[in-house]
């Protein structure tokens, strides 16, 4: 099946493929902005510079991402030969798992593919472990070392909406990867 062609329309309409009367409302879903992502590269710079050890900074990082896209929860996670752990998150609750092997999750995939993996209803993908009841989507960044072949850290964002996140979400959230790479390394 050819994949459906979108273009944006006027005041918030979609016409999918080249049917004129398939118009579709549709709503912004980007949550970051141009000056969001300014901002938000501006504090995480800070963070990274910043006095303290490395768990305050990684903290600081996941609370700047968390507040510039208005995320529900965000988390910071580093790649082991064997697992994903943790080191620090933002949001209503410490994940379910905040340790678990580098061979299950969605996380799995942004490791093993290191591309950035985005699931728009978690709830229809199996691979999907559980940090929260209430998850309907995830975006999962891979952070790579400096040679750019290796996977040394996750950005983990998860929303309670369905489709929550953007082609800027991803843009954004995949260049501040590429800013907090040193911290992991």
């Amino acid at each position: 099946m050819p994949p459906v062609m979108y273009s944006l329309l006027k005041r918030g309409s979609v016409r999918v493929g080249r049917a004129s009367k398939a118009l579709l409302p549709v709503r912004p879903i980007a949550t970051m902005t141009t000056m969001d992502e300014a901002r938000l590269m501006e504090e995480v710079s800070r963070k990274l510079e910043d006095d303290g050890d490395r768990q305050r900074k990684v903290a600081g990082i996941a609370g700047a991402i968390r507040s510039a896209g208005g995320y529900r929860w965000v988390g910071l996670y580093e790649v082991t030969e064997d697992e994903i752990i943790n080191l620090a998150f933002d949001g209503p609750g410490a994940p379910t798992h905040p340790r678990f092997p580098v061979t299950q999750g969605l996380s799995s995939l942004a490791v093993a593919s290191r591309k950035t993996i985005v699931v728009g209803d978690v709830s229809k993908d199996p691979r999907y472990l559980t940090a929260f009841g209430s998850t309907r989507s995830e975006i999962i960044v891979p952070v790579l070392d400096r040679t750019g072949r290796k996977v040394v850290g996750t950005i983990d964002v998860e929303s309670d909406r369905v489709d929550a996140f953007s082609e800027e979400d991803r843009a954004t959230l995949e260049r501040c990867a590429t800013v907090v790479a040193g911290i992991f390394v």
